[in-house]
């Protein structure tokens, strides 16, 4: 009796063993902010195949409310980006809020109950009226100085209060549609900015954070890569993208809430030194860097130009001696190495800004090679 009731947990145990198919492991995030800011998107151009994520850039503040600066301009470019659904229907758009030349309003717009409540439902109706998925938060900064933004204390608390007031907005905005939405923020990689957050409280009303690991070197006497993934060790208390998501983990956000910048477009300075790999590389004038495909096909291509990889950084840069031009970016070799980090580390995915810096999708195939 008791070998027969063996061999039939046997049998069991086997059938379950065979049955058991573990689900489809969920592919990383790949979210492109697409700039509206500009005029009409040619959405035509968008390889929207390769994308899960489109944050639509940006919606302003306007009277403490959210505004579409260009009503016309904007509502064709929802529709146009909603069409490419029809291409790729898993695919999310999102609404993203300020910037660097629109997030002069937030604080004031978040500094009560009554208008924050307000401000919420705004945004909210902007999604109800447009059939978008979410919410994006691109406060620069809360509690610091951006731009040309109003900026105070009680934007640490009021900035997850916001947070939160979005939330509960949308879940109303579910019991109406039966649909799942989205909100998220884009915060920089500089530490400074955990002093007037309290990300622990945000993160929980995030679906993900979008790590803004670039422009690591603007506004300073000195140049430096300003996308790497690494530190050089060259320069003291050196900004990366791994240092960025070890400051959010350690700010209490989950690795499978963050999202690693990725840029698609360089930035350049003349140096004083005629040396690239000297420190410090002080600069006398900043220069443009262009987009990512003007970089490939026009500098790399130039023998003006040298290419150098930085191995520790895991970050390339070119150089011009004539001018002493000194240039920093992602390419593919940089952009193969950040992929492999959100797999190791177990991040939700990647994020670049912006999409028409790179036209030709050298970078996005590459992260889609990645990714597959």
């Amino acid at each position: 009796m008791f070998r027969l009731i063996y061999v039939f947990l046997v049998l069991c145990i086997a059938l379950f063993i065979v049955g058991f198919k573990p689900g489809p492991k969920a592919k990383p995030i790949v979210l492109a902010y697409v700039g509206g800011f500009r005029g009409l998107v040619d959405t035509d151009k968008i390889a929207v195949e390769k994308l899960t994520h489109i944050n639509y850039a940006f919606v302003d503040i306007k009277n403490n409310r959210a505004w579409l600066h260009n009503l016309a301009t904007d509502s064709t470019n929802f529709r146009k980006l909603n069409n490419l659904k029809l291409r790729n229907p898993a695919l999310k758009i999102l609404i993203s809020i300020g910037g660097w030349s629109w997030s002069e309003n937030f604080s004031d717009a978040v500094l009560s109950d009554t208008s924050r409540v307000a401000f919420a439902a705004s945004a909210v109706d902007i999604v109800r009226q447009y059939q978008l998925d979410g919410i994006d938060i691109d406060w620069e900064y809360p509690g610091m100085k951006g731009e040309d933004n109003v900026f105070r204390p009680e934007d640490k608390q009021n900035f997850t209060l916001m947070l939160k007031a979005l939330r509960e907005g949308l879940n109303r905005l579910k019991q109406q549609t039966g649909k799942e939405y989205l909100v998220t923020t884009a915060l920089p990689g500089f530490e400074g900015i955990f002093t007037h957050t309290d990300m622990a409280q945000a993160q929980q009303y995030l679906d993900y954070i979008n790590v803004m690991s670039y422009d690591f070197f603007t506004g300073g006497p000195q140049a430096g890569h300003h996308t790497n993934l690494y530190a050089s060790g060259r320069v003291d208390n050196e900004s990366s993208g791994d240092r960025a998501v070890t400051l959010y983990k350690q700010a209490g956000v989950p690795a499978g809430k963050l999202l690693l910048g990725i840029a698609f477009y360089g930035r350049s300075w003349q140096l004083q030194n005629g040396n690239p790999k000297a420190h410090p590389r002080t600069i006398t004038k900043v220069e443009q860097g262009g987009g990512y495909s003007f970089i490939k096909d026009s500098l790399l291509t130039n023998p003006a130009y040298k290419r150098y990889w930085d191995r520790r950084a895991k970050a390339p840069y070119l150089y011009n001696a004539d001018l002493k031009r000194f240039v920093s970016y992602d390419d593919e070799q940089s952009v193969k190495a950040k992929c492999r980090y959100v797999k190791k580390k177990g991040l939700a995915g990647v994020m670049f800004w912006e999409y028409f810096s790179d036209p030709k999708t050298y970078l996005l195939s590459e992260i889609d090679r990645q990714f597959k």
